[in-house]
């Protein structure tokens, strides 16, 4: 039995369909539905139970897993809250690391790519505890995730027992099925598609660098599919252990984005380029791109899939679809 935490939210209900692809279907989700109707995203999903972020604990209490999968958290980039998020992303975390550590249950969980902050510091995929505490994240979230890197490596740096296997995954920008709940944190696929498809045109920022063209800010785009075939990998690979990005280690602009979709719907392109909201300015990252030589020093030797062939599976298959959930 496998217990997925975040199973019914963007990559968690991914992996679960992974799974359920592969033939598990002893597939414990743990989440909250809400009333937006994020439960679309487990209905074509087979699963042995749902359990209550706050009835997990005593849910585990006697219980025999194979592995945890922790993807469940807040991950809104905007949040403010701090005790909310330090709550939900950092002590539930050190809950399950500490509940699989005594049980000897394999760990896999989510960090993200938030840790690195704007960028200045890079985005190699060094976890040793001097590599990360140079890292400086820009917001809540992503310091939430960093508290948890570094409680765990530091755990591992002074031999302390762990899990048989722990495993962190740094994801970088993330797109596919199943994102439409997140809102303003979905994709910027996701959110212009149907208004691209009724005739308007989309509309990028523009830049306020010297060098870069509007349009042409750039992030390590990566399609769901190849970020669950990182987690199946690991699965399969109980030897690996670490942190690691999960990117696809190439750059791509949203401008690349945005032509991919148009040539998808067979569309002349339309883009506008408007000025980027002066509070953001200083702060706004113009490129990030995973180094992903651990994941390979590791083992995973799967190709990452092409931005222009990962966008036009997303359109054709599942957004300009009728039914959009995978």
């Amino acid at each position: 039995m496998l217990l997925v935490t975040g199973g019914a939210g963007f990559i968690g209900s991914n992996v679960v369909a992974g799974l359920n692809e592969a033939g598990r279907t002893d597939v414990v989700v743990n989440d909250v539905l809400g009333s937006a109707g994020k439960w679309r995203n487990l209905q074509h999903r087979q699963i042995a139970d749902f359990v209550p972020p706050a009835e997990l604990m005593r849910w585990l209490e006697g219980r025999k897993l194979d592995a945890v999968v922790h993807l469940g958290a807040i991950s809104d980039t905007t949040a403010v809250d701090g005790d909310r998020v330090i709550e939900a992303n950092f002590r539930r975390s050190l809950q399950l690391l500490d509940w699989c550590t005594l049980t000897g249950t394999r760990f896999i969980y989510a960090s993200s790519a938030a840790t690195y902050g704007d960028g200045s510091a890079g985005f190699a995929d060094d976890w040793s505890l001097e590599a990360l505490k140079r890292l400086k994240p820009m917001n809540l979230y992503g310091w939430s995730k960093h508290l948890f890197d570094l409680a765990l490596v530091d755990r591992f740096s002074k031999g302390e027992k762990l899990p048989p296997q722990w495993a962190g995954l740094k994801f970088f920008n993330v797109f596919g099925p199943n994102e439409y709940h997140k809102g303003t944190m979905a994709s910027v696929l996701a959110r212009v598609f149907d208004g691209a498809k009724r005739g308007e045109p989309v509309r990028l920022f523009k830049s306020h660098r010297q060098g870069i063209a509007d349009g042409e800010q750039k992030r390590d785009f990566i399609y769901v599919d190849d970020a669950v075939a990182v987690v199946r990998w690991l699965l399969n690979a109980p030897s690996a252990r670490g942190i690691f990005n999960v990117g696809t280690g190439q750059a791509s602009s949203f401008r690349a984005m945005m032509l991919a979709m148009f040539a998808a719907l067979g569309r002349e392109p339309k883009i506008e380029y408007i000025d980027m909201p002066v509070e953001i300015r200083d702060s706004y990252q113009y490129f990030t791109q995973a180094q992903v030589e651990n994941l390979r020093r590791a083992g995973f030797n799967a190709a990452f899939t092409p931005l222009n062939d990962a966008v036009a599976h997303y359109v054709t298959r599942f957004l300009d679809r009728a039914d959009r959930y995978r």
